[in-house]
Order: structure tokens, then sequence, then C-alpha cells
């Protein structure tokens, strides 16, 4: 016998009845309507339902129990009798349950295990407009069920802020509407923004609304952190009431004790995370004070990493935060925001699907045999750079083949319940595995380190398995630790290791460091040279620690937990891993690669075997260079251009000759004389130089090459003959001897002792006589004496005057009156 009840939603019941038995419906009504117990249980005897199930889904587990508790004490029940719940690690259904309330994921693993949903008549997705990503995959899979298996499985969707047109559109259903709530919210804004002054700005409400309002007080916070430091700072004021605490990863008991106070408690402040939003009746609550804040993973494609990020709160979600004040009577909510900002936030909060880690999602849908999302229906579909970053990621887990289909490990994984990665440590651990078990378990829940304001937490995660191991042993655990987040662990890890035991036995034995790196495979990460604390992982990204952090210098960590940061993520939870164990484990996957190039420092070409784990460098071994490698002279030419010509045997007589040839080019049109200055030489040094480095590894053994034969080969035989002819590189003297002509002034010198120029009357000079050369006509010393392009003119004029300063110098040396006919004097030093 169900006990009566005079509640909003009740109008609309009799539509509900005559529209679920033809189609599926969507039901929007206002928070306190009284949707989530009445419906269910208004429903479980309708005759199209033939006795079958109805399940009931929650997106957080507080709320599925205290729904079932609720209905079961109306029907005089105790829970698991008609009514019960299933979420993790807490199960109360009996062989008679007709309504069962589950958490949204709890219903994708159902439908794995029974694609047709066989005893159940109607699946009802509660507070649908939070849309988590499980509820999204939920929904897709059960109107596939609906459109292949089951026509006559009826679903209904219930909320009190959503597009109910949408969704219906999407299932092909019918909008049903409640208008009524149970009482008025009085809303009071502030008047001016808070800014960064959000937590302040909350505390004063609090502190006013104990002043102005009776009942209890509700505030919503972000998360644990604020909770904290707000507790903090009203305890610091001296309020007069209980401040207490409401979130999450509170155990079911002492969320009960807040939920349902004694009679007559003292009055209370109730700090809480959106977990109060929906669903949850606190008894005694007439206020709320709403931050207007909440913390939410925003996922990341491009470094598959998720960071927690406040963000303003959608106004749908003020909206139920504020419905919880006239959930007993008319109340009050403060807002810690201007009523302009409310109006310019979203309507709706953001799909999780579009903005989550979809690995779970897509290995669930490859277990369903979906390898494509479009092959279902969604409201959203599900973000392409997310999904191909999930299919990479699945594959690395070896849950995927390379054609997309699951493998006989994924569905391991699958049957775990846990994320793909989680799963991997306990399918990776093998069966029995305590230490895999116990590392799952630790990373699903809170960190089980205390936190202290203005002290850093250890990245170290061997410190909490540890702590697990004391306390498993009968021991205390340290102070830094919170004993009953330990014990709650522990109680997981014996789950898991149970969930475990039908696994195969790992074929060897890892540590928890090897088994988390190939749990997070893309997260294995090497420190940088020659810093502390600074990593790059597998994946290319960077990773940080603070350098005091005790795995600041570990060479090799395993990553559990990080953020993804603007730059470089901040590591949270890490393991350090041995290098031999790493190469051990990830054999697989690490390649080979045999690497040419430039070593600087020896000015060589070098051969090294580089062995890589994604982007991470493991090892590097020289070996020898096949000098008949044509991509040695490639590299060793690509040296020479970084390094410019001038680090070649660049010899005067090669200066020498590249200046004639320039100059023949210049000068004679008669011959196709070859292109030798820098800038061609640059561009075309595979060319001209190639030929001549073959076989050669070294700038070494480059610098031996003598140019002159270079150039000269760049010149045809004949060529060779006149440009000798033309512009020879030496001009024979008086005595027989030879002197150089330097080409590379313009126009070219050609120094020579005076005396050896007698019985010489014009200037010499190139080119069949019409390039006159500069004389620099030296003393027996071999200094000039003097400059000129003119030699007639010196000895019919300046002679004279050289003639007298010489003599008085080297009286033993001959000074003729007429030098253009004398004998040349041949001297013991000469060039």
């Amino acid at each position: 016998m169900i006990r009566s009840m005079s509640l909003p939603v009740e109008e609309i019941l009799p539509r509900l009845r005559q529209t679920l038995p033809r189609k599926h419906a969507v039901l929007s009504s206002p928070p306190g309507s009284g949707k989530t117990t009445r419906v269910p249980l208004a429903l479980l005897n309708e005759p199209w339902l033939q006795g079958k199930k109805i399940l009931m889904l929650e997106p957080r587990r507080p709320a599925a129990r205290m729904a079932a508790a609720f209905m079961a004490d109306l029907m005089n029940e105790e829970v698991g009798a008609s009514v019960g719940y299933q979420v993790r690690m807490d199960r109360r259904i009996g062989k008679h349950t007709r309504i069962e309330v589950l958490t949204e994921g709890l219903l994708v693993r159902r439908l794995q295990d029974d694609p047709e949903l066989s005893d159940v008549g109607l699946v009802i997705f509660d507070e649908f407009h939070e849309r988590s990503l499980q509820a999204d995959l939920a929904l897709a899979l059960c109107l596939d069920v609906c459109a292949s298996l089951r026509e006559d499985l009826r679903l209904l969707i219930m909320s009190a802020t959503l597009d109910e047109q949408a969704v219906a559109n999407l299932i092909g259903g019918t909008v049903i509407t409640s208008d009524g709530g149970l009482y008025s919210v009085h809303i009071e804004h502030l008047a001016r923004p808070a800014g960064r002054d959000v937590l302040q700005a909350t505390a004063r409400l609090v502190y006013r609304a104990l002043e102005e309002q009776e009942g209890d007080v509700l505030v919503f916070l972000p998360g644990k952190g604020e909770i904290q430091r707000l507790q903090e700072s009203l305890l610091g004021m001296q309020i007069a009431a209980e401040v207490l605490q409401l979130h999450g990863e509170m155990d079911a008991a002492t969320q009960g004790r807040v939920l349902r106070p004694a009679p007559n408690h003292p009055r209370r402040v109730v700090l809480a995370t959106d977990v109060a939003e929906t669903s949850l009746t606190i008894e005694g609550i007439r206020t709320v004070v709403d931050s207007g804040l909440s913390r939410k993973p925003v996922f990341d494609p491009d470094s598959g990493l998720s960071r927690l990020k406040v963000q303003p709160v959608a106004q749908a979600s003020a909206i139920q935060r504020a419905g919880r004040a006239g959930r007993l009577g008319p109340g009050t909510c403060y807002r810690a925001y201007t009523e302009q900002e409310f109006r310019s936030r979203p309507v709706q909060r953001p799909a999780e699907i579009l903005q989550a880690d979809l690995a779970s999602l897509v290995l669930e849908l490859a277990g369903w045999g979906v390898k494509n999302a479009a092959d279902l229906s969604w409201l959203d579909r599900p973000p392409v750079a997310a999904w191909n970053q999930a299919v990479d990621l699945l594959r690395m887990l070896d849950a995927l083949d390379e054609a997309g289909h699951i493998t006989a490990q994924g569905r391991q994984m699958t049957r775990l319940g846990l994320h793909p990665r989680l799963a991997q440590l306990l399918v990776c651990g093998g069966s029995g595995n305590l230490r895999a078990a116990d590392l799952a378990a630790l990373l699903s829940e809170r960190d089980p380190w205390r936190y202290r304001q203005g002290v850093p937490r250890p990245a170290d995660l061997y410190l909490r398995l540890r702590a697990l191991d004391v306390l498993r042993q009968g021991g205390k655990v340290p102070a830094d630790f919170d004993a009953g987040a330990c014990r709650q662990i522990l109680r997981l890890g014996d789950r898991l290791l149970r969930q475990g035991k039908g696994m195969q036995q790992a074929k060897e034995t890892c540590s928890a460091a090897a088994l988390l790196s190939l749990a997070f495979p893309d997260r294995v990460a090497q420190r940088r040279p020659g810093s502390e604390g600074r990593y790059l992982m597998a994946s290319g990204k960077g990773a940080v620690l603070p350098r005091d952090d005790s795995l600041a210098t570990a060479p090799y960590l395993a990553i559990a937990q990080m953020d993804a940061g603007s730059r470089e993520g901040r590591i949270w939870l890490a393991l350090e891993l041995d290098e031999g164990e790493l190469q051990a484990v990830h054999a697989r996957h690490i390649q080979e690669n045999t690497e040419l190039g430039w070593d600087a420092r020896t000015e060589r070409v070098s051969k090294r075997v580089i062995s890589t784990l994604g982007a991470l460098q493991l090892t590097v071994q020289e070996v020898p260079v096949d000098s008949n490698d044509p991509a040695v002279t490639k590299i060793l030419l690509q040296a020479i251009l970084e390094k410019g010509l001038d680090c070649l045997n660049w010899s005067d007589e090669a200066r020498q000759l590249q200046a004639r040839l320039q100059l023949a080019r210049q000068l004679d049109d008669q011959s196709d004389w070859p292109e030798v200055n820098p800038e061609w030489l640059t561009r075309h040094l595979e060319t001209w130089l190639g030929p001549w480095i073959e076989g050669l590894r070294s700038l070494k053994e480059v610098r031996r090459i003598d140019l002159v034969p270079v150039l000269r080969g760049m010149m045809s035989w004949e060529q060779g003959q006149r440009l000798d002819e033309l512009l020879p590189g030496r001009w024979k003297l008086g005595d027989g001897s030879t002197a150089a002509i330097d080409y590379q002034t313009s126009p070219p010198v050609l120094a020579a002792p005076l005396q050896l120029m007698y019985g010489m009357a014009r200037t010499p000079a190139v080119f069949h006589g019409r390039l006159p050369l500069v004389l620099h006509l030296l003393s027996p010393a071999g200094r000039p004496l003097q400059v000129t392009t003119d030699l007639a003119a010196f000895w019919a004029g300046a002679w004279e005057q050289v003639k007298k300063e010489m003599r008085g110098r080297y009286p033993k040396h001959q000074w003729p009156d007429d030098p253009a006919t004398a004998r040349p004097v041949r001297l013991k030093r000469h060039l």
C-alpha cells in the first residue's frame, strides 16, 4: 500500500499513464514537484508493464540512495523489497524488487550483459538536464534497443530544466509539462559583481542569511577545497550555527546524517557541492546561498588530458539550486552574483559529451558493436577530435585492434566497470593481484592525503600505497592520511580484487609503477636534461613537479593524475619508474630508428641507433657510418653550407685561380668560362664539390681537399690552356725567375724586386697586353719602393730620386742611370 501524497506532479500522472503505453515521453516539471519519487510508484502497477521492472537512473549516488529510501518508506517497506538501489560498492536489491534506482553507468553495464533488458518495461532518466556522459550513452543504447530489439520498452526522460522538445524529437516521444511547484523562493542578487572575491562574498551572504532568515542554510560551492576554506572562515566569524559538509566523497552514513538530521537539531549551515543540486531533499533547509560556481572536468583532445576548471553555473543549475530553498516551505536564495551576470549565462550547461574524455564511451560502443558514433542517435554527437583521441588511447591499451574492433582484453576491461586506464591496471596485473587492485581503487577514489592549507601535497603514490599496506595489516595509518578514506579505498580494492579473479594470471610480476605505466602509456615521462621537476611525456607534452617534491629528480615517472595546464601539466600523482622495467613492459611499443646526422662537436657525420617510446628517447648507440651512403654526402654538404665556404681549404693558389676565372669570365667572351663567384658556388655546392667528397664523412677530411684541381676540373682542357695564356698565374722576370701575380686585387698586382725589372722598358700586361699590371717595385730588403702602372714614366722621372736613395742605402748594388736598357741583377733573395 502506497501512502498518498499531495504533490504538484500528481496532476499530470493520468496523461503520463495514457501516453507511455503508446510511446516514449518527456516530463518537464519544476524542482520539488515530486517527480523523482512519485512517478515510478504511480506507474509500477500499470497493465502495459506486465509485471516488468522500472529502472530509474540518477546522476549521483546520494540521490539514488535517498530516492529509493523515500519510495520504500512511502510503501511502508524496507529498501531492497519492492524498491531498491544499486550504486558503486553498494547494492540493496532483492528478488522481488520492481523499482531499481541506479546510477547511470550501471545501466550501460547492464545493457552490455543483457542487451534486451528482458525483465525491464520502463527506463526513467531522472534529472536528465545534467547531461552526463553516461546518461547520453545509456540513452543512445536504449534507443538502439528500442529500434532493433524491444519495441515495447518505454523511455521516460524527466527534468526540471531541459530543452524538452529537442529530447522529444530525438526519442520520438511526447512532452508532458507540469507547471506546479511547491513553494515560492525569493531571489536576492548582489548589487555589484564580486569579481575574484566570490568566496568572501559567499561568506558575507551566509552571515546575512543567518541574520535575516530562519531554518538551516544550504551553501553551494565548486568543490571540497572551497568548502574547507569557507568552513574555516565561518568558524572564524563565530556564527551561531553548526557548519557541516556535503560532497560526493563522503560515505553514505555521513551523508545520511546531513540529509536527515536528528529531531531538535541545532541550526545548521550545510556547505555542499552540486551533489545537493538535484533530487535530494535536505531536511530543515529554508535558505540557499549560491556561489554561482561549479568545478567540472574539461577535456583537451590535443593533450589527451582533462583538467578541473571552475566555471560559472548555467541558468538551469542556478534555478535548480534556488529550488532547494522551496522544498519545505517558502524560502530565500542569496546569489553571490548580480542579476545581470545571471542573465548573461547560458541557459543550459554544456553536455559532458562535448568536453569529456570519451575513452569509456568509445570502448563501450565497441563492445556494443559500434565503431562509428553516427550509427546511433544522439542529442549531441561525440566530437570527432575527442573520439579519435579515445580510439588512439584504446589502441595503446590494446583494447581495440587497428580496425577499431574490441579485443579480448578490451572485453575484459568493460566487464570491470572502470575507466579503461584503471581497468588496464587489473587486466595487466592479472587475477589475484592485490597491488593492482589497491592502485586502481586509490585512483578511483579521492586522494587520502589530508589537505592542509599551505602544505604541499607530495606526488608519490608509493606513500599512499604504503599507508594502505599498514592499514591492511592492522596498523594505524600515518597522521598525514585520512583513515576513513583509506578504509574506503581498501574496501573498493577488495571488491576489485574479487572482480578480477576470473581473469588470467599475469605472465610476469610487475611493480606498481610498471602497471601504472601500462595504464597510462602516454604519460610515461622522462626528466628533461639538466632540470629538476620538468618532464617530457611519451605523448610529447610537458609535465612539471615542484622542485622540492621527492620525485622531482626521478629519471622516469609513470604519471596517474595531472592537470593539463597551459604549457606544462602539473603532476599530482605519480610513481618513479625503473628504466629497465620500462623497457621490458613496453618492449612491443618501443621503436628503434637509425639516424644519420651531423655531430657539431666532432664536425663529422654520425650514425646512431635510437630507441624511442613515443616522444621519449630511451637509448642512443653510436654505430659505424657507411661512407658510401649518398645520405652521408648530403649531410656533409649541408654542414658545409651552414658553416660557409670559408671552412674549405682555400689555399692562396686556389683563391688566385678563382680570381683568374672570375676575371676571364668578365673580360673574355670567346669562351664559356665557369661561374665561380661565392654566391654561385654556395648555390651549386653539390654540383661542383659533391663528387670530390663522396666517401668522406668529416670536415677534417674535406679540408684535406686541394681546391685547385677542383676548380680546374670545372674547366675543359682547352679552357685551362687558354686561361694560362690570357691570365697567367706568374710573370717571367729578367733573370729567368718568375713572380706571382695577385689577381685578388683589381687591377692585378705584380710584386717584384726593382733590380729584376732592369731592361724592361714597358709595364707588363696580361690578356694579350690589354690589361696592365700594377707594379709593386721592391727594395733589396723586399720593401715597396714604388707602385706604378707606367714603368716607362717611372724610369724617366722618379727613378733619379730613387736611385740616389738606394745608392746611399745599398752602395754595393747596381743602380744604373738607364735601367730600361740595363741588364737585370739577380739577387740572392727575391720573390
